[in-house]
């Protein structure tokens, strides 16, 4: 394999991680909110934190206009979310926000 194939699947696991903590910690956001006052704090914090650590990996990913750094990342972002979503699936998450 060259250097080139390595970094595309390590661009692609990348995604994949960043796909877990930004789902995983929008659904622990979620879950919260019930426990919550200020519920619109609680979002916007959650929401520009996520973006921040995402927006910021993607960007360093794509260092030097290697634009299919990006894409592999993204792909393993949305497969993470996939995954995730198949895991959980609507039905418990309905469950989880009337607990």
């Amino acid at each position: 394999m060259n250097m080139d194939a390595i970094l595309i699947i390590l661009m692609f696991a990348a995604g994949l991680a960043l796909g877990a903590f930004y789902f995983i910690s929008l659904w622990q956001t979620v879950r919260r909110l019930g426990e919550t006052e200020n519920r619109m704090r609680l979002l916007a914090i959650s929401y520009v934190l996520r973006l921040a650590v995402v927006l910021t990996a993607f960007y360093l990913m794509m260092q030097g206009g290697h634009w299919e750094r990006l894409a592999a990342a993204m792909i393993g972002f949305l497969a993470m979310r996939k995954i995730l979503t198949n895991r959980f699936g609507p039905q418990k998450a309905m469950e989880a926000v009337h607990e």
